[in-house]
């Protein structure tokens, strides 16, 4: 499909700013991204390229997140040993923990392609020959940090995963380094869940390269629905690995990214004029643009806010904030937006858990919502009238 007319990488460009590079999405905010595909202004912001966290420091309302230098350095480190000698702990940590029905490798067995190349879409494609070349010759293979891309609202995301290994039956595997530990065996679960869902979208794009790969090999391609994930052992520098399934994430992913409006879609809907340029003064940091004049720019495109956003999005404090200020009841969670049905406003549902009034509830008075609210409203002012009653005894 074709951009709108009028709209193309022109007028993305022209959201950014003049001169302004666009900033490259990683799994981990695909992921993210995917997880709330309703929300679109963060699928034109991530779509054209825009850095939403120098954004959100412009509006005033910068994130709080992130991974510290340390732990930054400390995961390269790992990634590093982890990888030694060709990869040798890495091959072992694969046979021992995906059964692979062979014998260890030997580490003069394993090729380690050269996967450099000019820009993101040079490596892109040397990794697909890289993949090509290992499934065609029969053996083992390490690729690292191949480049792969995935389609993203009608755009190409370029993703990068730790490693993928080609075995010698054709399949394929992500392999996943992370800095957290695995302790007794067992790691952290939100950690393991995030990981989960960055291995699918690596999967997800070696699943288009596998396709073409069976094309031109006439071999048929599979690429592991279990990744491996390779992690500290204890409170050790030594890795230790488990494997794990990403078919749901698979699937959530898959399906969610089909439901992203495309980016150029968004972009002609805008208002004329409409730009998120900073106006970053002779310095290349400071902006100059009044933040009064970027919040009206960026209201206009509709959010998609929760509180998970805070843990994913650059934006998530602008946007709750906003959120809070219109006292929209998804700034309660997911869980309560869908329980409250058609009362969107926090005001809405406290009127619909008052007592009936002439003109009735916002929603009707056989709503289930307010039949539940109700019901909690009248609980409440009992267990306060018992309590108040407990106090007044002497």
């Amino acid at each position: 499909m074709g951009a709108p007319p009028g709209v193309g990488r022109g007028r993305l460009a022209e959201l950014r700013g003049p001169g302004v590079r666009p900033r490259s999405l990683d799994a981990r905010a695909l992921a993210a991204l995917a997880a709330n595909p309703g929300c679109r202004r963060r699928a034109l912001l991530d779509g054209a390229g825009i850095d939403k966290g120098a954004l959100a420091q412009a509006l005033g309302s910068p994130a709080t997140y992130g991974q510290s230098q340390f732990a930054i350095m400390r995961g390269i480190t790992f990634e590093s040993r982890v990888k030694a000698d060709g990869g040798a702990a890495l091959m072992q940590l694969l046979h021992e923990r995906l059964r692979t029905g062979t014998a260890p490798p030997e580490a003069e067995e394993v090729a380690v392609p050269d996967l450099s190349a000019a820009g993101l879409e040079g490596r892109a494609a040397r990794t697909a020959l890289a993949l090509r070349e290992a499934t065609a010759a029969g053996g083992w293979a390490l690729l690292d940090h191949p480049m792969l891309a995935v389609e993203v609202a009608g755009s190409p995301v370029y993703v990068e995963p730790d490693a993928v290994v080609v075995h010698p039956d054709g399949s394929w595997t992500v392999v996943e380094i992370k800095s957290f530990p695995m302790i007794d065996g067992a790691a952290d679960a939100s950690k393991v869940g995030e990981a989960a869902r960055q291995a699918a979208v690596y999967v997800l794009a070696l699943e288009n390269v596998a396709g073409h790969v069976t094309a031109r090999t006439g071999r048929t391609v599979r690429v592991r629905d279990r990744v491996l994930l390779v992690c500290p052992k204890d409170f050790s520098n030594l890795p230790t690995a488990a494997a794990v399934d990403v078919r749901k994430q698979l699937a959530t992913t898959r399906r969610q990214l089909t439901r992203l409006t495309r980016v150029e879609e968004i972009a002609a809907a805008l208002p004329p004029g409409t730009t998120f340029d900073l106006r970053l003064a002779d310095d290349g940091r400071t902006p100059t643009r009044p933040a009064e004049e970027l919040t009206a720019a960026v209201e206009t495109v509709d959010a998609a806010y929760s509180p998970e956003c805070l843990a994913s999005c650059e934006l998530a404090f602008h946007c709750r904030k906003r959120s809070r200020q219109q006292g929209a009841v998804e700034s309660l969670g997911r869980g309560v937006r869908g329980e409250l049905g058609g009362l969107h406003t926090i005001e809405a549902v406290l009127t619909a858990a008052g007592p009936e009034r002439a003109d009735g509830p916002v929603a009707g008075p056989d709503d289930p919502a307010v039949l539940a609210l109700r019901r909690a409203a009248a609980l409440r002012a009992e267990a306060l009238a018992a309590a108040a009653e407990e106090r007044a005894c002497p």
